[in-house]
């Protein structure tokens, strides 16, 4: 996809892995934690089988890579333990140099869009809910929808892609795998990147207070 911008969308290729690796680390990096373990989110999710390669995207401007977003499988499992496929996106991310210039939503609103045509039934997410109501995600608590520990959560949201796809479908929203990462695991990986200082942040801070916010 090519926008009247210039903006270009297009499936990430290996080629690019490392390009991209390094774009969310300096997106994320002293943004929710001290360092960030996002880079080494992708770099294992793309070797998963919750991967779907046809939702991993990157945004070129003027031949650079300034973003990107990646989707994977997850599944809402309701108390008897019966699971309903979901999708869920994360991470997504822009060089900060290329923030707020609507790169990040041009990715969310495209993929969505190919998810959709996909015949996915609906996203959730982990976020800001005053960033995507914007897309149409709402709390995930007026589907029922709670955290893996069963708590609802101001920062767990949902969007149906075909009306009605979350109705009747309580239960507890399970990413992927992928997503767990272990201390020692990523400072091996993050000796491959340049050296950065971690630092503590006011966005950890506020970080913190939204995904505290569970009842």
């Amino acid at each position: 996809m090519t926008s009247g911008t210039g903006l270009v969308i297009r499936k990430e290729r290996k080629k690019d892995f490392r390009v991209v690796e390094n774009l969310i680390r300096e997106a994320f990096w002293n943004r929710y934690i001290p360092g960030c373990s996002e880079h080494l989110v992708l770099h294992k999710l793309r070797k998963h089988a919750d991967f779907i390669p046809e939702l991993d995207l990157v945004a070129e401007k003027d031949g650079r890579i300034t973003g990107q977003i990646v989707f994977s499988r997850a599944v809402i499992r309701d108390d008897r333990g019966e699971e309903k496929e979901v999708i869920s996106f994360g991470p997504v991310s822009v060089l900060p140099e290329f923030q707020k210039l609507g790169i990040g939503s041009a990715l969310i609103k495209h993929a969505i869009g190919l998810a959709r045509d996909m015949g996915f039934a609906a996203v959730c997410i982990y976020g800001d809910p005053r960033y995507y109501s914007r897309f149409g995600f709402r709390c995930a608590e007026k589907y029922d929808i709670r955290t893996s520990d069963g708590k609802f959560a101001a920062a767990l949201l949902a969007l149906e892609l075909r009306p009605g796809a979350l109705k009747d479908t309580p239960g507890r929203f399970m990413e992927s795998s992928a997503f767990a990462i272990n201390e020692s695991e990523l400072l091996k990986f993050d000796t491959r990147f340049p050296p950065k200082e971690k630092a503590e942040t006011e966005s950890q801070r506020e970080f913190m207070t939204l995904v505290s916010l569970r009842y």
